[in-house]
């Protein structure tokens, strides 16, 4: 195996707070399994890399997917949840759909690092990390996901999210 990062998708304010404007509720009881993974890669060496909503106030898809206008750049909704934080030799990485790849500079930072292998956490686990999990797979990046650092909006959808990830694109669910 050559070198893996973690990647930490959407742990984001809007998300997680209660009361946020798309909160997963799920997302707060796996931030102790996601912070516990940050120090374990930190230790061993490995890229810690944050895959962040950030949305212009009128983004299109708001209203195409019908989502509350939610991680608007420069908001507080759009920062990493206080606990998860990113440290000064973290990656931060905006996305503005989905994928962590879409219209980023991910592949290219992952790259750049010599990165084969993905370790994907975060939320929302059969929407972002799936389709993150997607392009990394279709892009030739082993994926493994951390069942433990990752929630969705529903138990079955959780599920079904893992369950593609396995058995469609061939991740390693850990």
């Amino acid at each position: 195996m050559g070198k893996r990062a973690l990647l930490v998708i959407d742990m984001l304010n809007d998300f997680v707070l209660e009361g946020a404007p798309l909160e997963v509720p799920e997302t707060r009881k796996v931030i102790p399994a996601i912070k516990k993974e940050i120090e374990r890669a930190r230790s061993e060496g490995e890229p810690v890399i944050y895959i962040c909503d950030a949305h212009e106030p009128d983004d299109s898809e708001f209203e195409r997917f019908g989502w509350p206008k939610h991680a608007v750049k420069g908001t507080k909704g759009a920062q990493v949840v206080d606990e998860l934080r990113p440290g000064k030799d973290d990656i931060v990485i905006e996305k503005t759909t989905y994928s962590g790849f879409y219209n980023t500079k991910l592949q290219s930072t992952l790259e750049a690092l010599g990165v084969d292998t993905v370790r994907l956490t975060g939320c929302v686990t059969h929407i972002c990390v799936l389709f993150t999990a997607s392009d990394a797979v279709l892009r030739g990046y082993n994926v493994e996901v951390y069942r433990a650092g990752v929630a969705g909006l529903s138990p079955e959808d959780h599920e079904a999210g893992l369950r593609i990830m396995k058995n469609v694109l061939g991740a390693k669910i850990i």
